[in-house]
């Protein structure tokens, strides 16, 4: 039997019915971990020794008791796992606890089996962390699964696990999904717990989730998950209907705004565009109304505004780093893009923090208004297809000047030579459209319809107002009646 052809849900209906059992379940996923990752390198570390052992304690009513899982290593603590988060100086950092999220995955009835790869951080739209080597497409290994959540991405789609933890703070759950085929949500701003370790990530920005092959599992997900935990920023109550809204496909007519134009002004390659042309004819097929809109968007705002907050975010992250391990921060075996946007954050003031905050409340207000005359936003969910692995990590040249921050004073003088806006462009040439949700705290999603003639799934964005997750669920689970994409597989996970 291909269990791997199942997904989280039916795989879940074949153990309730004991026509499988959680452990052959489990060996299944433990047996496919050890023959595809050494090519793919998706799985950092395993645990199946303490997953075996935790299956007699598994809630055999629970919703997806004994489905394998793989978690992201970078938020979501396990006790005593370590959480290396991609970088050389946390290898050896041992969790106590479990953190809030993980707690619901084990409550879900999920057996998690190991740790998923993740840029150092999570900082980067790839997934080449220099203390585990580069994560690799099942389409093609040749090329990047995306990031941050590749390694969670790839597992997925190589049918290692039927899904896996992800997290997105600047399109980390939607960028991989796009390069890897799968479906991907981004929830809400608050609608997931961080806790107990993290109040707010990114400014606000990043929100945990799951990467999924089928829409229903994606949406059971939330339902289980979602909700603030103790102490969080923002009480958000639980919400129930995800799943009731995957299985109930609207029947009316959504008004669906669209853009090809990338938000920064970069270029968006022919296949990005052809991808986004599949969707709009097959959304009028549907009965939809589709209409093309000019962004509301100030392109150098809202490059500036996303990476102010990046570097805020590793100047702190750096810093605490070095204080939990007793040295200063340029003592610490960290990458040098990581140092480099350290050396630049640490110089940012409280001022500029805040006016980046600003646009965020701008850009939200403006997104809004476009969603008072429209239910979502449809976009390219990157500006170009899967690159080949290593083509977007910085290059020798670029880390030439990298190394020059290291001079005292020359960090201040980037900052009035425009470094940052600089360094934004740069980032998010290929990857444009997917931070606008992250700033105004928008649920979005990633929709495998399309593949190049190169075979590499391309995938589109939708954007809801904030929310409405449950409008997203109703449309994705129309598109997936319309288009399965479950049944297509990498030849190498067939």
């Amino acid at each position: 039997m291909n269990l791997h052809h199942y997904d989280a849900t039916g795989l879940a209906a074949l153990i309730r019915s004991g026509e499988l059992s959680t452990a052959e379940a489990m060996e299944y996923s433990c047996q496919r971990i050890e023959k595809l990752n050494p090519a793919l390198n998706a799985v950092v570390r395993t645990r199946f020794d303490k997953a075996r052992s935790e299956l007699n304690n598994i809630d055999l009513e629970a919703p997806f008791a004994g489905v394998p899982f793989l978690t992201k290593d970078l938020m979501a603590a396990i006790n005593g796992e370590a959480l290396g988060a991609g970088c050389a100086s946390l290898q050896h950092r041992v969790m106590n606890h479990d953190a809030n999220l993980v707690t619901r995955f084990r409550l879900a009835g999920l057996v998690i089996l190991g740790q998923t790869n993740t840029p150092e951080l999570g900082i980067m739209g790839i997934t080449e962390p220099k203390v585990h080597g580069a994560c690799r497409n099942p389409w093609d290994i040749q090329h990047t699964p995306g990031g941050s959540s590749g390694g969670s991405a790839a597992a997925v789609a190589a049918g290692l696990v039927p899904m896996a933890s992800a997290g997105d703070g600047g399109g980390s759950i939607r960028i991989p999904a796009s390069c890897c085929g799968l479906f991907g949500l981004k929830p809400s701003r608050n609608r997931q717990p961080l806790g107990p370790d993290i109040r707010e990530a990114w400014g606000g920005a990043v929100v945990e989730h799951v990467l999924t092959r089928s829409v229903r599992d994606s949406a059971a997900m939330l339902d289980i998950t979602n909700g603030a935990d103790a102490g969080a920023s923002v009480p958000v109550g639980r919400e129930s209907g995800f799943s009731a809204a995957s299985q109930q496909p609207y029947q009316g007519q959504y008004r669906i705004a669209y853009s090809k134009a990338s938000p920064i002004g970069s270029d968006v390659h022919p296949d990005c565009i052809a991808a986004l042309d599949d969707a709009l004819l097959l959304l009028e097929s549907l009965g939809h109304h589709v209409e093309e809109v000019t962004l509301p968007v100030e392109a150098d705002r809202l490059a500036s505004g996303y990476l102010t907050v990046l570097l805020g975010q590793v100047a702190k992250d750096v810093s605490l780093i070095a204080l939990e391990l007793g040295v200063k921060p340029r003592q610490l075996d960290i990458e040098l893009p990581t140092e480099a946007l350290y050396r630049i954050g640490k110089r940012l003031s409280a001022r500029d923090y805040l006016l980046a905050q600003e646009y965020w409340n701008t850009l939200a207000r403006s997104m809004g208004q476009l969603h008072c005359d429209y239910d979502f936003l449809l976009t390219p969910t990157l500006a170009a297809p899967p690159q080949p692995v290593g083509a977007l990590y910085p290059s020798t040249v670029e880390q030439m000047s990298m190394r020059l921050l290291r001079v005292p004073g020359v960090s201040d003088i980037s900052l009035k030579l425009g470094l940052v806006e600089q360094m934004a462009a740069k980032m998010l040439e290929k990857l444009p459209f997917t931070q606008i949700a992250n700033l105004t705290g928008q649920p979005s999603m990633n929709v495998p319809l399309y593949q190049n003639t190169a075979g590499l799934p391309i995938g589109v964005q939708f954007t809801a107002a904030m929310g409405y997750e449950k409008s997203l669920f109703q449309l994705a689970g129309q598109l997936e009646q319309a288009r399965d994409w479950k049944t297509r597989w990498p030849v190498m996970a067939a």
